[in-house]
């Protein structure tokens, strides 16, 4: 997909922040209207289906099938799909409101991986915007809580949550690396073929046993959703062919949970703890900041 906007980077960056803004905000509600989290997963990963072959199809099937493309290719899928199955033990066995903020944090990785390998810098703006969104992001996800829940469950929790929080951050990466060699649209289809690989395993951990809603507000509004997600992350995808990973992954992080609870403000009628209101206060900060960085030299040769 070929964009000729000044700043494809950011163009694509934002589609994938509000997308998966609102998809923030209504993707529980299918599981408590009885329909499995594992499900959803099930659910999510078939919607990747049809925005990879629309890719695709753009590009006259060019699927990139040697042997690096789809080492490549799987292994982003894969990171990010195990990272999810992981999280769904996770927050079953220990506190959401601590394991959130520490996968929130995932984009340190990515920036430490880029800075490294891929030689990536960033002026002063974008240096204070990428700091300010890292604070950010774990405010979007604190909330006191019991702490009778941290101790239920050991340190497995705590393990569990580096895990995803290592997958996503080492993923994004890849995803910046990988666009070096292959199209964005091969990416994204070994992304989906990943997630449907991981479907047996959802299907394993769900507990047929109990009642299950299989009504339109259950799986039929899962895939509405969900689709959401699957759009975001290949815009995320083409944010990362046109931008730099150290830049992409603090906004994207920040920028969602930014619109979630803005649309959790004003359709849900929840309102944020003084926690998040700083996140949201932060995060708007830090896109701006990120938004107005000068391109350097080096992108704006890479860009298609």
């Amino acid at each position: 997909m070929k964009i000729k906007n000044k700043n494809p980077w950011l163009v694509f960056a934002l589609i994938a922040t509000i997308f998966w803004g609102v998809w923030g905000a209504f993707t529980g509600v299918p599981s408590k209207n009885g329909f499995p989290d594992t499900l959803i997963y099930c659910v999510w990963a078939l919607t990747m289906v049809v925005p990879a072959f629309y890719v695709l199809k753009r590009i006259n099937w060019n699927l990139q099938t040697d042997k690096k493309s789809i080492l490549n290719g799987l292994i982003i899928g894969l990171l990010g799909a195990g990272g999810q199955m992981i999280l769904f033990y996770a927050v079953t066995i220990g506190p959401t409101y601590l394991i959130f903020p520490i996968i929130s944090l995932s984009p340190i990785i990515t920036i430490v991986l880029s800075f490294i390998f891929l030689k990536e810098r960033t002026g002063k703006l974008g240096t204070i915007g990428i700091l300010l969104a890292l604070i950010a992001l774990p405010l979007f996800d604190y909330s006191s809580g019991s702490e009778q829940a941290i101790g239920e469950s050991g340190i497995l929790w705590f393990i569990l949550a580096i895990l995803v929080l290592s997958a996503w951050g080492i993923q994004a990466y890849f995803m910046k690396f990988a666009n070096q060699t292959m199209n964005a649209e091969s990416i994204f289809f070994y992304m989906m073929v990943s997630g449907i690989l991981l479907i047996p395993v959802a299907l394993y951990m769900t507990d047929f046993t109990q009642d299950i809603n299989w009504g339109a507000d259950g799986p039929y509004l899962a895939a509405g959703i969900q689709m959401l997600n699957a759009i975001g992350a290949l815009c995320l995808v083409y944010a990362f062919r046109y931008g730099k990973a150290m830049v992409v992954s603090p906004m994207t992080n920040a920028g969602a949970p930014l619109i979630t609870s803005i649309i959790s403000m004003l359709v849900l009628s929840v309102m944020p703890g003084n926690y998040k209101i700083t996140g949201i206060v932060l995060a708007v900060i830090a896109a701006l900041l990120l938004a107005i960085e000068p391109e350097d030299k080096k992108t704006k040769k890479d860009r298609i």
